[in-house]
């Protein structure tokens, strides 16, 4: 029987780790962003077409969804702490390399790299995460996520300020470079040591390099990864779609196009600061359910009376009940019992990333065949689905307590 550490005091072990891992989710947060303000820069000097750029673009994702499962097998072997270090050093000597490639292929190739980077880096810092959640006895992991909002918004801004004061694009790179490798080196100071498996409820995990799903996990997993990709789909859509629906759609001017976006990535900051709490108090079943719910109604509400204020409202309603669906159910992941946490951490982001990529133009072939406005219906959806899933994230907790 495992010990329960809900009301243990976190020793400063545990402390130094959690500030470690937040530095983690920063670096992980702040580096791509970096680069997209630059892309409308980089397709002008490469001289490329939209659907060039749009190809090199795409490599990115390609190379998380080709690499991620590789994820797993390497925290296995070198610990998650060793794996997000090193991911995100890897990430911060590419970044640079984005201002040198001299052609499309190159372009593509490093994009394609970064994305492999963050795809390891994210299943390894959030197991890490999980590692210090469990010496902390309660719930941490929206914080971490909480952390990598603002330091992706930071980076957005940051680039923006670069682009628009002029600062070259190999200077601006090479400066945030730095300024990730000594986040990265200070965070591998204060990590966790020892197996993964160490502090499981469950007790021992087999470390070997294989992956092993048991028979029993494989549902579990599965309706987990499906619950992902509607959070996926979810959170994405404000900067997929909320500009294009406020201009085409709604006849907004332009400075109101992007507030969608701010709206949910505002609230959706919110909801992951006070994420914790509601978990604690009220379980992760429940939060996510309701978050499901508010997602739904609140562009469903927003779609149902349209008008630019609903719209913005609509948006932020959404990213409020999005907030804590990726950080619990990746939390979940990594409590499968039998299967080690790296593995379903990585099992279940490879398998959201792939269904969620597909959400984008499942929503644009409907909007081209009716409106924008019937497409989007899919998001509420996705939230009334993601609130039946929720109770695949109780079997994980439950065995998180025992």
């Amino acid at each position: 029987m495992a010990v329960d550490r809900r009301n243990a005091v976190p020793d400063t072990g545990a402390r130094r780790a959690r500030f470690a891992v937040l530095l983690l989710f920063m670096v992980n947060g702040f580096t791509y962003t970096n680069v997209v303000p630059w892309l409308p820069v980089i397709k002008d000097d490469l001289e490329l077409s939209n659907a060039a750029l749009g190809g090199a673009i795409a490599a990115y994702p390609l190379g998380a969804l080709l690499t991620a499962m590789l994820a797993g097998p390497l925290i296995a072997r070198f610990g998650s702490g060793r794996v997000s270090v090193a991911t995100g050093v890897l990430a911060a000597v590419l970044l640079p390399v984005v201002a040198l490639a001299p052609g499309w292929w190159a372009l593509a190739a490093v994009l394609f790299a970064l994305g492999t980077a963050d795809a390891w880096m994210d299943a390894a810092m959030n197991a890490h995460g999980l590692r210090v959640q469990r010496r902390y006895g309660r719930t941490i992991i929206n914080t971490f996520h909480a952390v990598w909002s603002v330091a992706a918004v930071c980076g957005g801004l940051v680039g923006s300020a670069m682009v628009g004061l002029g600062v070259p694009l190999q200077a601006h790179l090479l400066g945030a470079s730095v300024v990730l490798l000594v986040l990265a080196g200070t965070a591998s100071r204060f990590l966790l040591a020892g197996p993964e498996h160490t502090e499981r409820a469950d007790g021992h995990v087999a470390p070997g390099e294989v992956l092993r799903l048991p028979r029993a996990a494989v549902g579990l997993l599965l309706g987990l990864s499906v619950l992902l990709m509607m959070a996926g789909a979810i959170e994405d859509s404000a900067a997929s779609w909320g500009a294009v629906y406020m201009r085409d759609e709604l006849g907004a001017p332009l400075f109101l196009a992007g507030l969608p976006f701010v709206a949910c990535q505002a609230m959706m900051t919110v909801g992951r600061l006070t994420g914790d709490r509601l978990t604690d108090r009220f379980g992760a079943v429940a939060v996510t359910r309701c978050g499901g719910l508010l997602a739904a109604v609140g562009l469903g509400t927003a779609l149902l009376v349209p008008g630019p204020v609903t719209a913005i409202a609509g948006f932020g309603l959404l990213g409020l009940g999005v907030a804590t669906l990726f950080p619990l159910t990746l939390a979940a992941a990594g409590e499968v019992p039998g299967v080690r946490s790296g593995d379903g951490v990585a099992v279940v982001a490879w398998l959201g990333r792939a269904g969620f990529l597909a959400f984008p133009p499942l929503v644009g072939a409907v909007a081209d065949a009716t409106s924008l406005g019937v497409g989007l219906w899919a998001i509420p959806l996705a939230g009334l689905l993601a609130a039946v899933l929720a109770p695949a994230l109780r079997p994980a907790a439950a065995a998180a307590r025992t």
